[in-house]
């Protein structure tokens, strides 16, 4: 059994995907252990190397000995990586999960590539609910909150949508170490990461629960606010634990920002090549204002276009690029799409379009997509190109 022992405790953990893929490692919730990410773990293990491990005092991790901090549950987490020979990796934490991401991207930055915070908070008073809880598990055991908790983590709709899933998190629950449960309540009692939010250097997106009465969305945007170039995602359907409850939602949020901020090697040289593709096209200058204006919500969408419209297709040299101009440049007439056509015009130049082809082309183009069309597309042109189509030769008359 896959066991590492860390400042007095012994952390369970299990790594899964190609050993030399990005490192991606889960921090799980309060009250739950690794598996609740298997769906997450069974999306990306193909291209990521998935790392999970049970939180201390939960499933089949200790609990050790002393007061717990969220620091110390971050030193884990660091400790974990070091013993597994991950530099970096790109940490996805949910509610105390995510709080022990925020506290290894403040206090041990060298371990951390990105992270993606899910329904967390950097402070979540007051500390007497905390205490309280602590208090009452280890007097009652986990039987006499799980009703009570299951109902923020959970909107009603998971009943009848996924049972078995609803099941499975209540038996782990009820399976925790009070112990172990009690010392996670009195670190986020004892939690106050806002100071030092500034500090997180890498990329971070906040996702949070449309329906989740814990950490709100509206308390996810705040922690999106606080740091630097956060962007945040809110998910429909969903309460407090809302990678279970929507899964195929978190997943794609997963996907598109690890495309992005954790590419596999192939992903990589597909970016990069239509990177080289599309500076070249429409120059350096547009195309770095492009990515840099991006932003955390669009850059997938960046990622996108630059792997596939400039990699694969760009790339494939059946076609010329004079070639391609042209059948670009007709098609905007005929879809209407002004900002298109204008931001290939001098593209089309540069690519051996003379200005002769070019007042051709949107001759043509009037037969097949319209004269309104044409005339639009010749407005465009003027705006672009202004008097630089004043040196087109006439056209020839036809005998």
């Amino acid at each position: 059994m896959p066991l590492i022992a860390i400042d007095g405790a012994e952390i369970f953990y299990d790594v899964t995907g190609p050993a030399g893929g990005p490192a991606v490692l889960f921090s799980n919730s309060l009250g739950t252990t690794l598996e609740m990410w298997d769906r997450q773990a069974r999306a990306l293990a193909g291209r990521y190397r998935v790392i999970r491990y049970d939180t201390r005092g939960h499933g089949r991790s200790t609990t050790g000995s002393g007061d717990l901090t969220i620091e110390r549950l971050a030193l884990d987490a660091a400790a974990l990586l070091g013993h597994l020979g991950i530099d970096r990796a790109h940490v996805v934490g949910l509610s105390l999960g995510g709080m022990t991401a925020q506290a290894l991207a403040i206090h041990h930055p060298e371990r951390v590539a990105s992270l993606v915070l899910m329904a967390t908070a950097p402070y979540l008073p007051p500390r007497e609910n905390w205490e309280t809880r602590a208090a009452t598990v280890r007097e009652k055991g986990m039987g006499a909150i799980v009703d009570a908790v299951l109902a923020r983590w959970f909107t009603p709709a998971m009943a009848q949508t996924d049972p078995a899933a609803l099941a499975h998190l209540r038996g782990r629950f009820l399976a925790v170490d009070p112990e172990g449960y009690a010392a996670c309540c009195l670190a986020i009692a004892g939690m106050d990461l806002r100071p030092r939010l500034g500090d997180i250097a890498v990329r971070t997106l906040v996702v949070a629960g449309a329906d989740d009465p814990v950490t709100t969305p509206a308390m996810c945007g705040d922690l999106a606010r606080a740091i630097p170039g956060a962007g945040c995602e809110v998910v429909p359907g969903s309460a407090h634990i809302l990678n279970v409850e929507k899964p195929d939602e978190v997943n794609g949020l997963l996907a598109a920002f690890l495309a992005v901020h954790a590419p596999t090697d192939a992903a990589r040289d597909a970016f990069q090549a239509g990177l080289s593709n599309r500076k070249a096209v429409l120059g350096v200058e547009h195309v770095q204002r492009s990515l840099q204006n991006a932003g955390p919500f669009a850059m997938p969408w960046q990622d996108f276009i630059t792997r596939g419209a400039w990699g694969e297709i760009w790339g494939d040299p059946t076609i010329p690029w004079k070639t391609r101009s042209m059948v670009t440049l007709a098609m905007m007439i005929a879809l209407h799409r002004e900002e298109e056509f204008k931001l290939h015009v001098r593209p089309a130049l540069k690519n051996g379009v003379s200005l002769e082809e070019l007042r051709s082309l949107l001759l043509h183009a009037a037969i097949y997509a319209g004269v309104p069309a044409t005339n639009a597309a010749f407005r465009w042109a003027r705006d672009v190109l202004g008097s630089e189509l004043d040196a087109v030769a006439p056209a020839q008359p036809r005998d």
